[in-house]
C-alpha cells in the first residue's frame, strides 16, 4: 500500500482529485512555470539560510527515502539538530525542515517557510509532521513555524538570526479528538481507490494555492461559466450545485448585483456595455500631455539589496508612452536596469525625466504604481517632492472597467489589463516570451546573474522590453476605444 506524504496530505485537504492524480498518475500534473519555479527556488534558499541558525546541525537530505530513514535513525542518538530528518509509520511519511533536540529525550519540530507569517495551511503541515513523528515513537515537545521577519532591513551581510522569526504553533494544532484520524482515513481511501474521484470545481481550486489540474478539471465549463461572475465565486458555486453552468442560463429568480447584471446582459446580447456619461466624465478629467506608465518589479524572499526588507517590491523597469495632444503620434521612453546593483535610484532618476512636469499619467491599477513610488520616496528622500508630484498626476485607467462603465463579454468577469486589452483591442500577450508580470522579475534576476551567455542575456532584455512596452502601448489603444465609444451611436 502507498504511504501518504505531507505534501500529498495537503493536496488531499484541498482536493481529493488532486491527491489521487498526484499519487496514481503524476504525469498529468503540468510542470511548474517560470513564476512557480521561482517560488520553489526561493523556498529552497530560505531553507538553506535557516540551517545557519543551527551550526551543529546535520543535513540528512538524500534522494533515497530508505537511505534518509536509515540516516535519521542513526543520527537521533547524537542529539544534534537534524535537517530533513525522515520518519515513516502507519502509512505516513514526512521529512522535517529542522528537528531540534530539547531536554534529555524530547524534540521540537521547526517548519521553515518563505512567508511573512504562520498561515493556517502551515499549521496543518506541522500537525501532519507531529502525528507522523509520534507514530514513529518520537517524543515531540513543541512545534514551531519559522518565517521571515518583514521588519528586518538588510545592511551588509545577511544575519539569519535577525532575518527570521519563529512562532510556537503547538496551541494551534488539531485538538478535536478523532478529527485528524478521520481526515487521514478518508485520504488514504482516496489513494487506495482504483478510480479517480469526481470533484465539483469551485473556490477550493485556488485555495490555498492554484491547483495545477485546473486546465483539466475546468475543461467542460462553458466560456461564460458562472465562476466568472464578477465578485461572485460563492454565488457561482451555488449555481453549479443547481446544475447551472452558463451565465446565460441564470434564471430570473437569482439575485445579481449591478455589475453582474451588466455581465449577464452582455453575455445574453453578445455585445459590449457602455455607460457614455461615466466614460465622458472620466475622459474629461485627463490633461494633456498624457503619459502611459507601467512598472516591472521583483520581490525576493531574502532581501538582495541593502536598505530593503523581505518581499520588498523593487522596481527595475518602466515603460512610458507620451501623447502631446489628441491624435498625436506616441513617443516611447523606457528604462531597464543593468548589472547586479540596486536599480532603484537609477529607476527613479530616469522616471523623473520620462514623465515631464505636467499632464495626466495613466496607469492600470494605480495602487500598485503608487505603492512602488511611495517606497521609493521613503528610500530616497531627496526625490520625495518630485515623486509626490508624480503621484498627484496619476489617473487609474482601470476605473472605467472596475466600475463596469465599459464592459465587453470577452473580459470574462475580469477588469484586469490582461483581459481588457484583448477584449477591446484584439491585442494580446500570446506571442510574447514573457507574458505575465510574475515572470518578469525572475527573468530579470536571471539576466543579471552572470550565469548565462551574453546572447541569452540580451534575449531576456528584449523580451522584457517587449512585454512592458505592450502594457503601455495597450493602454493607449484602450483609451482610443473609450473615446470611440462616445462617438458610436446608441
Amino acid at each position: 500500500m502507498r504511504n501518504l506524504s505531507k505534501s500529498k496530505y495537503l493536496n488531499g485537504l484541498q482536493c481529493r482529485r488532486l491527491l489521487w492524480v498526484a499519487v496514481n498518475d503524476a504525469g498529468r500534473i503540468p510542470q511548474p512555470d517560470v513564476a512557480k519555479q521561482y517560488i520553489f527556488d526561493q523556498g529552497h534558499l530560505v531553507g538553506e539560510l535557516a540551517h545557519r541558525l543551527y551550526p551543529e546541525g546535520i543535513n540528512l537530505d538524500t534522494s533515497s527515502i530508505a537511505g534518509n530513514l536509515r540516516q535519521t535513525l542513526a543520527s537521533l542518538p547524537l542529539r544534534r539538530p537534524l535537517f530533513e530528518a525522515g520518519f515513516s509509520a502507519k502509512r505516513l511519511y514526512c521529512r522535517l525542515d529542522v528537528l531540534n533536540p530539547v531536554g534529555e529525550d524530547e524534540w521540537d519540530i521547526i517548519e521553515v517557510k518563505s512567508t511573512l507569517s504562520a498561515k493556517d495551511e502551515h499549521v496543518l503541515d506541522v500537525e501532519f509532521q507531529r502525528r507522523c513523528c509520534l507514530n514513529a515513537g518520537l517524543k515531540v515537545r513543541n512545534c514551531h513555524v519559522m518565517y521571515l521577519d518583514r521588519d528586518h532591513i538588510k545592511q551588509g551581510e545577511l544575519d539569519p538570526g535577525r532575518l527570521f522569526t519563529s512562532e510556537d504553533v503547538t496551541g494551534r494544532l488539531d485538538t478535536v479528538p478523532g478529527q485528524f484520524e478521520g481526515r487521514l482515513a478518508a485520504l488514504l481511501a482516496v489513494i487506495d481507490s482504483a478510480k479517480c474521484p469526481e470533484v465539483t470545481v469551485g473556490r477550493h481550486c485556488n485555495t490555498p494555492y492554484p491547483c495545477p489540474l485546473q486546465g483539466e478539471c475546468w475543461s467542460h465549463m462553458p466560456k461564460h461559466h458562472v465562476m466568472t461572475l464578477y465578485g461572485g465565486k460563492k454565488l457561482g458555486e451555488g449555481l453549479i450545485a443547481r446544475g447551472i453552468l452558463d451565465i446565460g442560463s441564470i434564471p430570473g429568480d437569482v439575485a445579481l448585483d449591478a455589475r453582474q447584471q451588466v455581465q449577464k446582459q452582455c453575455v445574453d446580447s453578445n455585445s459590449a456595455y457602455v455607460n457614455k456619461e461615466e466614460i465622458r466624465s472620466f475622459l474629461a478629467g485627463l490633461k494633456y500631455p498624457l503619459y502611459f506608465m507601467d512598472f516591472e518589479t521583483l520581490s525576493t524572499a531574502i532581501p538582495v539589496y541593502d536598505g530593503t526588507h523581505p518581499y520588498q517590491t523593487i522596481p527595475f523597469q518602466f515603460s512610458v508612452y507620451s501623447l502631446a495632444a489628441t491624435g498625436a503620434r506616441p513617443v516611447h521612453c523606457s528604462f531597464l536596469a543593468e548589472g547586479q546593483g540596486d536599480p532603484r535610484e537609477k529607476f527613479v532618476a530616469e522616471l523623473d525625466k520620462a514623465v515631464g512636469l505636467e499632464g495626466s499619467i495613466l496607469v492600470y491599477f494605480a495602487p500598485f504604481e503608487k505603492g512602488v513610488l511611495q517606497e521609493l520616496a521613503d528610500a530616497f528622500p531627496e526625490y520625495r517632492e518630485r515623486i509626490e508630484s508624480i503621484v498627484e498626476r496619476i489617473v487609474d485607467l482601470n476605473i472605467p472597467f472596475s466600475n463596469f462603465s465599459c464592459y465587453h463579454p470577452d473580459q470574462l468577469g475580469s477588469a484586469s489589463l490582461k483581459q481588457v486589452l484583448p477584449a477591446l483591442t484584439g491585442l494580446g500577450y500570446g506571442g510574447l516570451e514573457i507574458a505575465e508580470g510574475q515572470e518578469a522579475g525572475p527573468k530579470f534576476m536571471e539576466s543579471v546573474s552572470g550565469a548565462i551567455t551574453e546572447e541569452e542575456r540580451q534575449k531576456i532584455r528584449d523580451d522584457l522590453i517587449a512585454y512592458c512596452g505592450l502594457d503601455t502601448y495597450g493602454m493607449i489603444e484602450i483609451l482610443r476605444r473609450l473615446e470611440q465609444a462616445l462617438e458610436d451611436r446608441p
